[in-house]
């Protein structure tokens, strides 16, 4: 099993999802392209919250912008080349940002995905917005020929926004985890284990 794990936006919960769904699979958790040093990086929030083999980023760069401006401000050039799959199984993925965050000026993160053809899980937050944000990235995953495997959203319950998003986008919804008060690996873990069927990701 090798997911990718993407969202409708940044600073969604992806990262927290990510660690919960790579814990609850005893997966390795791979970051490729982390943008922004000044606080934890995912990867290393991913090992605080209960991830046990995380690999190193292929990219580290400095400010929290987009990968393609991050690189250019750092003096670095990003070769898709180098973001070649990692030889782990099962694995989780997580992508920067939201579906369409450019890599380089000529590649976006969908057509990154494309090209490594896993299955994907779209990451969308419960708030006013989160309809428009997840059909479009719906839309531009299945454009590249990509398989959605589901969405998982991240929030307060919002049955009416949940039901039409999964109706009008065709996808199936995995669950929802919600607002945790205290953000740890034990409360991550009791709280993906409520929420999600490890099953549905295989």
């Amino acid at each position: 099993m090798r997911l990718i794990i993407t969202g409708t936006d940044t600073g969604i919960g992806k990262t927290m999802f990510a660690a919960g769904l790579a814990a609850a699979l005893s997966a390795t958790y791979w970051k490729p392209i982390q943008s922004g040093l000044e606080e934890e990086s995912d990867s290393a929030a991913a090992m605080r919250l209960g991830v046990r083999t995380v690999l190193p980023e292929a990219y580290r760069l400095t400010a929290p912008l987009s990968p393609h401006r991050a690189a250019e401000l750092d003096g670095v050039t990003i070769d898709p080349a180098r973001l070649l799959l990692p030889d782990a199984d099962p694995l989780v993925i997580e992508g920067a940002g939201g579906v369409l965050v450019p890599v380089t000026r000529e590649l976006l993160f969908a057509d990154l995905f494309a090209r490594w053809a896993l299955p994907v899980v779209l990451v969308a937050r419960t708030a006013l917005g989160t309809i428009n944000h997840s059909l479009l990235s719906i839309e531009a995953l299945r454009s590249r020929g990509l398989d959605v495997l589901g969405i998982a959203f991240v929030g307060d319950a919002n049955a009416d926004s949940e039901a039409t998003i999964c109706a009008i986008g065709g996808v199936r919804r995995l669950g929802r985890l919600p607002m945790l008060e205290r953000v740890d690996a034990a409360s991550l873990a009791t709280a993906f284990a409520s929420n999600f069927e490890p099953e549905d990701f295989s």
